[in-house]
Formats: structure tokens, sequence, C-alpha cells
């Protein structure tokens, strides 16, 4: 795995690693990880849904893969006689190749992945826009328009707006002007089942 993208994303290519991120509890325990720094297993066990033990063991299976790691002692908030991890990046990406067992395996996670994020948009949606100050609710929102492209077309407009979100994930929270609040881009590419024209 690799750092090979804008945003400093770990490139998961390995289809086990894939498989093992499907994983509800696992891809959670990264996701807190990536989001709130390095924990233990029991303080991520009620963010996860698991018992400590059985978080531990998530754990050190998203460690065979490189997915996490243990957390540096100066990392360490609490109490350094446990063991601490944290994500090896604070994200990851797929990368996919082009045989059965690695397309079916991205399939797999990206299922996972499209579940999370219908349930990020609902909790987002009924908790947090209600409450939304005027400015905030006018700036966010949900977009949803549709582009002939070909899948070249596709690849490289992503890559663009990668490139264009880029220096605002890579600023550090310190940073951010007075006034900032974390936001959530979610991104969808969904090609239809056939070509523009192709009526079969």
């Amino acid at each position: 795995m690799s750092l090979t993208n804008p945003f400093g994303d770990l490139q998961v290519t390995d289809p086990q690693a894939m498989r093992a991120l499907a994983h509800p509890v696992r891809l959670a325990i990264l996701s807190f990880l990536q989001r709130n720094g390095p924990a233990t297993a029991t303080v991520l066990s009620p963010h996860v849904g698991a018992t400590p033990s059985v978080t531990s063991w998530h754990l050190r299976h998203l460690a065979g893969f490189g997915l996490v790691t243990d957390a540096d002692p100066d990392e360490v908030p609490g109490d350094r006689r446990q063991r601490w991890w944290k994500a090896k990046a604070r994200g990851f990406s797929v990368s996919a190749g082009e045989d059965p067992e690695s397309t079916a395996a991205a399939r797999v996670l990206g299922n996972q992945l499209a579940a999370v994020a219908q349930q990020q948009v609902s909790d987002w949606v009924t908790d947090v826009a209600p409450g939304l100050p005027g400015e905030w609710a006018r700036a966010s929102g949900i977009s949803n328009t549709s582009v002939p492209l070909t899948s070249e077309e596709l690849t490289r407009l992503s890559a663009q707006i990668d490139e264009l979100i880029a220096p605002y994930v890579h600023r550090a929270e310190a940073d951010a002007p007075a006034g900032a609040r974390v936001v959530r881009i979610l991104r969808h590419y969904l090609p239809s089942a056939s070509d523009l024209g192709d009526n079969s």
C-alpha cells in the first residue's frame, strides 16, 4: 500500500485488505481513528458496537494489512500501559485491479462504504441540518447532476476534483480560519448501465 493521491490517503489495492475493511466494525474502527486520533480498544468499543476484546481482535486484523499501527508514545494522551492504536493515514482510497478477485472485493467494500455514506447523509439531514445557522444552511446541501462522460473523462474529472479539495484536506484544523467547521464531502460517481444511444 502506498500514499499516491492528492489527499495523502492510503491506497488499498490488496483484495484481502478490501474484504477486511468491508466489515462494519473494522470500517468504524478505522474511521474513528482517522477522525479522532489514537485510541485504545476500550475507548473504541462503545463507538464501534463491539466489546473491547472483539475490538482488539479487529485492530490486530487491520494492523496485519498495514491500515493501523501502534501509536507513538508522544501521541498517547492517557495511560501508556494500554495499547494505543492509530490509523496509518488520515484516509484511504480503493484501487481495484482487473482480475475477478480484486473486482469482487472492491464491490463488497464499495457496497459497505455506500451504506455508511447513506447513513451519514440520513443522520445529517435529521440531526444536523435543522440546527444549522442560515449561512451554513445556504452553503450546504446535496447536489445531483447527470453528465455525459467517457470513462477517461470521468477519471480525469474525479482527479481534478480531488486536486481542488486537497489543499483544504492538508490544512491543519488549527490553521483553519475563524468560523470554520468540519465539512464532510461525499462524492459518488455512478455511471448508467449502458452507453448513450445503446438501446439493447
